[in-house]
């Protein structure tokens, strides 16, 4: 959480030799990484108030992903995190079972959540990356420019998905303000990054801190 502050830093770290070293380590699962495509940023919405600072997240019932890191960051924040499945979330928001979601807002647009969701924060307390992925058995089959040709259009994927992603975030806002959601644009990171930084010892006594180290320092000097 909060680990970039702009898609420009983002998108530097994952284009560099870090980038390249995380994509090489698919091959520990039987895949080949082929390029770091985006979803965006992760903001907060719910149905009850503005969040401008951690205390505003305060018992908020906020589904989340099945990922420890995540719950563990909305739980130094005070809120409630709740894993789900993604295609139960929309029911559960209707019917309360929880009280606001986090998603990119590409995602919020697609999914209408403005139908039941009243308030979106501009938190981007996450990025988002997706991983363009290859099956070793189809690459390893063919001829070396056969597969620069699908390395080239892994790399032009990434491209338009990242000036479309760019774009539906600028108007993705402004329509889901039409569409009556009440959103905060100005949030001061700090309160939110002092709050989730236990969760980053946690982790990091567990795994370690020397990628989460190289990637700060690449992103300070993006």
């Amino acid at each position: 959480p909060f680990l970039f502050e702009n898609y420009d830093q983002a998108r530097c770290v994952l284009d560099s030799e870090i980038g390249d070293e995380l994509l090489a380590k698919m091959s520990d699962h039987g895949l080949v990484g082929m390029a770091w495509s985006e979803n965006g940023f992760r903001h907060l919405t719910n149905s009850q108030r503005e969040i401008a600072s951690p205390a505003d997240a305060e018992g908020l019932r906020v589904r989340t992903m099945e990922n420890a890191v995540h719950q563990e960051a909305f739980r130094q924040m005070g809120a409630r995190p709740t894993p789900m499945a993604f295609p139960e979330l929309f029911t559960a928001l209707q019917q309360g079972t929880v009280d606001g979601q986090e998603n990119p807002i590409t995602v919020i647009v697609a999914t209408n959540f403005w139908e039941v969701q009243d308030y979106l924060s501009l938190t981007g307390h996450v990025y988002s990356p997706a991983i363009v992925l290859g099956s070793p058995i189809l690459l390893d089959g063919l001829s070396e420019e056969e597969r620069d040709w699908f390395m080239q259009a892994a790399a032009a994927s990434v491209d338009a998905t990242r000036e479309e992603v760019s774009r539906l975030e600028r108007e993705g806002v402004a329509l889901l303000e039409a569409n009556g959601m009440t959103v905060r644009t100005e949030i001061d990171p700090a309160p939110f990054q002092q709050a989730v930084e236990p969760a980053y010892e946690i982790f990091t006594s567990q795994y370690g801190s020397d990628m989460l180290e190289r990637i700060r320092e690449k992103a300070g000097n993006c």
